[in-house]
């Protein structure tokens, strides 16, 4: 069975023992992930489709270490500083989504770095197009 562990290289990995990603056989589990760069500053602060946009990149990017596709998603978790700006998060997780249409969960929560908007985590299960999947 393959196993995998990736991280991400945040700050607070090492300090809490976990990983950004880990991968059980076609079990694929992604943990929350904001616009925050490399540099420490928030990726288009204040624009929730624009952060929601960048966080799937990411997602895609470590999905892709995992031996995942995006079309593997089955369950998305989004958690927004505020709800009354879902409009972005929605309309951006439409367009990556369409024809994949993954559960999704949308819960309201502080955010600790003002103008980030969004963090996102999602599960994965590596399948065929039949929806067949190997315990390996």
């Amino acid at each position: 069975m393959t196993i995998k562990t990736i991280s991400g290289g945040g700050r607070f990995e090492k300090a809490g023992s976990y990983a950004r990603v880990k991968r059980i056989g076609p079990f694929v589990f992604v943990a929350g992930l904001t616009a925050m760069q490399s540099t420490g500053k928030v990726y288009a602060p204040y624009d929730m489709y624009e952060q929601t946009r960048f966080i799937f990149d990411k997602i895609e990017d470590l999905l892709n270490e995992a031996g995942a596709k995006m079309r593997h998603i089955v369950r998305t978790r989004a958690f927004l500083s505020d709800m009354r700006e879902a409009a972005g998060f929605i309309r951006c997780h439409g367009e990556i989504f369409k024809g994949i249409e993954p559960v999704l969960t949308g819960v309201e929560a502080g955010l600790t770095t003002p103008g980030m908007l969004v963090e996102i985590e999602v599960d994965a299960i590596i399948h065929d197009k039949k929806g067949r999947i190997s315990l390996k």
